[in-house]
Order: C-alpha cells, then structure tokens, then sequence
C-alpha cells in the first residue's frame, strides 16, 4: 500500500512537470510557397545588397529541418491539401480542406488546443477563407466553397481571423449578396477594416479586413507601397493584442505570408524577396515574444509547398546573382499588368517614349539596370503589338492572368537578376521547418508535412 501511495505522488508529479513544461504561447508561421529558393533568395538579398552579416531570423534558430509535402492525390500538392495536412496531420486530396481523403472531417491542432483553453487567433495577408487558414476552422470537399467556409469561420469560436476580403459574401452564380456578414453578426464577431478603432474594440471575436473592399485577393504587396494598406506584421501585433485583451494565459496563432505565393504564381522574384522579409517582421514579433517567455514559448517556422520552381542562378549570369536590381523595382508584376491593361482602355494617346519614362521610374530600366539595344528593340516591338494594338495573348495563372508583354518586361528583369522558374504553379519540392523554444529539438529530423502539427501537439502533451 505504502509502495502504491509513492507512485501516485510520483505519477502526480510527473504530470505536474509536464504541464509546467508544455508551451503557452505557440506561434506557428506558414510561409505560403516559400521553398528553398525564396529563403536561399531572401538570404542572398539581405547579405549582398543591405549588407547584413547575421541570417534571416528563421535560419538562426537553433532547429533546421525539411518537410516533404506530397498529398494523397499528386506529389505536387495544392494548397488546400498542404494546409489540411499542416493543421490536423492528415493527407488529403489536391483541392479537399479540413478533410481527409475519403471525405470524412478531420480536427485540426487550433481546434483541439481551443477546446482546451486556448486563445486562437489566424492571420493571413490573403484572403481568410483561403486553404491555408481555412484548413484550421472547415471541413469542405472543394476549397472553392467560399459560403460554407465562411459560415465556418463564423461558427468556430476563435478569437481574432485576419486577412483581406471573404469570398463568401456574394453568391458565385448570380452575384446577389448572401447573408454571410449577418452570420458573422448573430455569432458576436465584430467586423472591422484596417487596425482604426482597433484599441477600442471590446467583442471577444475579431474579424479584421482590409480596408479595401475592392482588395479581394490579398491585403497588397509590400513593394507596391500602397497608402493604408494592412500589412502582416500589424495584424500579428493586433492579434497578440487581442488575445492579450481577452485575459488569454495561453494561445495559439497561425501567421500566414500568403503573398510570397501570389508573387510565386507571378513569378516576380522582386516581389517575392520584399514579401519574405515582411514575413521576417511579423516572425520578429513572435521571436520578441519569445525572448520575453522562453520557457513558455514555441515558434515554428514552416512551408505548405513551394511555388514558381524558383531557382537562383540562371544562363544569363552564369554563376552570379544581381539582386541589388531589384531595388530599383518599385512595382509588383500584378500591378505593372493592371497599368498596362489600362493604357489599352485608355482614350489617351500614349507611346513608347512614354512607356521608356514608366519602366526607368518603376524598374530602373536603362538608368540602372543595362537593359541592351536588342532587348529595347524586341520591348518596343512587344509595346507597340500588344498594348497599343491589343493582339498579344495572356500568360494565366492561378491569381492573376498577365499581358505578354508585361511577361517580357519581367524576363528581361529576370536575365540581370539571375532567377530562374519551372512553373507558374507549386512545384514538389521540399520546403523547410526552422523551431526555436519549448520542445523545438523534435523538429530536427527529416519531416513529412503531417509530422508538424502531431510534434506539436506531443510536445503540448508532454510525450
């Protein structure tokens, strides 16, 4: 009896220190596309042209690792099966969210760590209903079913969801406005565009969008510049915020870089490097929070696939990178096209000379990058056919559809700064997992996508 009575002390103790061990705070970063060439890319920027001797963030945490993220349709996967198998740790069909592949709903690490006490809050400088953060709240056979998502968004409880627009409030077929804004309403959610009035805010649920209505797909590149635009590293700062605001004493947020995958899709390198160190800011705040609770803290840094086949080096430069040019890129690809598209739609007589004036503005062309004489020739002959005479054809891709001579314009960048692409869709190709804080040395192995969330949950357990 004696014998029995100290082994439920023991066993007491035991659990005791395995609560007192487990994270509190949990971040985990989802860089949407962010491969081993946009890291290796964003690196290479931040030592050669800003100059900086320490690595990114992630690269300095003391846990480096790689994931393989093949789905149960493809060994490329798509977003939503990526996301479904980073949230609940369950292959899934290219295009199936928040269910595993012979259809049944599957529960995600944000919803089994909300049951039981946390704080959640999702971030996403994309739309809210996209896979990524959806995979944390729906269960949906297609990703395309905006309504049911948001409907579940609205349901889930969760305490703060970020991002651009919600597909859901129009009906795809008709265009008729649904009720999905009254639905969010009967569950309490206050809806609010940009971080004004933000302090002031007291509902225990947050839905914050961008202040741009007409923004739908994501909140705005970072290089574009845009006045008032939301930006990644706010909304982390406001979900924090709010979480803090709700008395959570433990918490759980899913911050999402979901324009490093548009950019990917466009294949605009500039874009993409600019996108990966506002990544890096948010991921500052997080670490900030870290170095604050580092024995209450987990971090873990990851990707859902990557995108673009991004590759660093290419025929052009031989073995040398110019990423410097890109400081002279003042515009994304998405944005360049839509001005171009415009000029089409304009009554105003525009010529090349003015074209020459916008690319040496928004590209440095010829002031700083050595655009040659063939390559002017060949631009101006593509300008003249495809813009002021409107017989090129598009390039489509997943977000956005580019004029050709738009896609012109960004090769010739491409054949100075030294990037190379495969596709304008995901490529199969392993991503990495970087972890610093409670339990991160669990990550250093070689990883399946479906291992993360199962690491964290263990280590939330104790195992």
């Amino acid at each position: 009896m004696k014998h029995r009575f100290i082994s439920a002390i023991a066993s007491v103790l035991v659990a005791g220190s395995v609560f007192a061990n487990s994270p509190k705070y949990i971040f985990y970063y989802i860089g949407d596309g962010m491969g081993m060439g946009q890291v290796m890319g964003a690196e290479a920027y931040n030592r050669t042209v800003l100059g900086n001797k320490d690595h990114l963030l992630m690269m300095q945490f003391p846990v480096s690792a790689v994931a393989t993220t093949y789905s149960a349709s493809s060994p490329v996967t798509d977003s939503a099966a990526a996301g479904t198998a980073l949230a609940s740790g369950h292959k899934t069909k290219n295009g199936m969210l928040g269910m595993a592949a012979d259809s049944t709903a599957v529960t995600s690490i944000a919803k089994t760590l909300f049951d039981d006490g946390y704080g959640i809050g999702l971030v996403t400088s994309v739309y809210p209903d996209d896979a990524t953060p959806g995979a944390f709240y729906t269960h949906v056979p297609a990703r395309s079913m905006y309504y049911e998502i948001g409907k579940d968004a609205a349901s889930c409880g969760y305490d703060f969801i970020g991002g651009s627009n919600l597909r859901g409030t129009k009906n795809k077929k008709t265009g008729e406005k649904t009720d999905l804004m009254d639905i969010f309403a009967e569950n309490n959610v206050r809806v609010i565009r940009g971080t004004e009035g933000f302090d002031t805010i007291t509902s225990r649920r947050v839905l914050m969008l961008s202040p741009f209505e007409d923004r739908t797909s994501n909140i705005g590149y970072t290089i574009d510049s845009i006045p008032g635009a939301l930006t990644l590293p706010a909304m982390t700062e406001a979900c924090i915020k709010h979480l803090e605001r709700n008395g959570r004493d433990r918490f759980f947020m899913m911050v999402e870089g979901g324009n490093i995958d548009h950019a990917g899709h466009a294949n605009d390198g500039g874009t993409i490097i600019k996108e990966m160190l506002n990544f890096q800011e948010s991921l500052a705040i997080a670490y900030k929070y870290y170095l604050a609770h580092p024995d209450e803290t987990l971090i873990v840094v990851t990707a859902d696939h990557e995108t673009g086949g991004m590759g660093l080096g290419n025929n052009a430069v031989g073995y040398n990178l110019n990423l410097g040019y890109y400081d002279y890129q003042k515009i994304s690809k998405d944005e360049f096209s839509d001005y171009c598209r415009s000029l089409a739609r304009s009554r105003r007589a525009y010529r090349w000379d003015d074209m020459e004036d916008f690319l040496k503005e928004k590209l440095g062309f010829w002031s700083h990058v050595p655009v040659t004489p063939e390559q002017t020739a060949m631009l101006k002959e593509d300008f003249e056919r495809c813009i002021l005479h409107q017989s090129g054809s598009d390039q489509k891709t997943l977000y956005k559809n580019f004029d050709e001579f738009t896609v012109k314009v960004f090769r010739v960048l491409d054949s100075f700064t030294g990037l190379g692409w495969t596709t304008n869709g995901h490529s199969g190709g392993l991503v990495p997992v970087y972890a610093v804080g409670v339990g991160a040395e669990k990550f250093a192995s070689f990883n399946d996508n479906t291992e993360l969330p199962k690491i964290i949950m263990e280590i939330v357990n104790g195992k």
